[in-house]
């Protein structure tokens, strides 16, 4: 294991809007105690030992970042995010890019709505991937029994849970192997969910580090509300 403090960027695509949350606004912009879901999620970087810059991938036109305090932060730099994830990602890294990272460097990339990372979690990751060949993701093991189901709403098979893992976010790559597999997937048209699926797509193997499961990425309104169920009042 890697004793030695490991430094690295943050790249947070949120140019998203979040359209399952049926709101006013992104998912990212609503509000979670006396914050945004954004403002939390930044909190899980800002300030930590290791951190070199954190760049947000927001929409152009985006009217809300500016009203938040932490836009005016020196530490948060941003990048005009793209249609897809992975355009916003990429965009974040040619940021860094100009911020004088290097090809070697570590980046992490996190979900903008996944305001609940444990520190621990994340020096977890850190510790496990500092020296790690090829880098990975936090994830967490399926616990649920799992059904393939066809076209019309039937079973078809019962998988085995015990090789599936569900991937979270944040998912550590080097920025010039991350830049390399995501312009190599969208150049042949591939399909990319994630950035380990884009590493995958290049022939590695990413590692995967065990997260706690309450690192949840808000996607519906239930999902917001758990969370203000077990943070209550900040």
């Amino acid at each position: 294991m890697n004793n030695r403090p490991t430094s690295f960027w943050v790249v947070i695509p949120a140019a998203g809007i979040g359209s399952r949350m049926a709101a006013d606004r992104p998912k990212q912009y609503l509000q979670l105690g006396d914050r945004t879901i954004l403002e939390h999620t930044l909190g899980c970087f800002l300030g930590r030992a290791g951190v070199r810059g954190v760049v947000v991938a927001l929409a152009p036109d985006d009217p809300w970042w500016p009203m938040l305090g932490c836009a005016a932060d020196p530490r948060i730099s941003r990048a005009a995010g793209g249609r897809e994830r992975a355009d916003s990602v990429l965009a974040g890294l040619e940021r860094l890019k100009d911020l004088g990272a290097l090809d070697g460097d570590w980046v992490l990339v996190h979900d903008a709505a996944r305001p609940n990372l444990a520190d621990e979690d994340l020096q977890r990751l850190l510790d496990q991937l500092g020296e790690d060949p090829v880098g990975g993701l936090l994830a967490v093991p399926a616990k649920d029994t799992l059904k393939r189901v066809a076209a019309d709403g039937r079973v078809e098979q019962t998988v085995d849970r015990r090789p599936i893992w569900l991937a979270y976010t944040p998912q550590m790559f080097r920025l010039g192997l991350l830049r390399q597999a995501l312009t190599g997937a969208a150049q042949a048209g591939a399909e990319i969910t994630d950035e380990a699926s884009a590493i995958e797509w290049l022939g590695h193997r990413p590692r995967v580090v065990e997260g706690r499961a309450d690192n949840i990425k808000v996607t519906r309104p239930d999902d917001l509300q758990w969370l203000q169920l077990q943070w209550g009042p900040r």
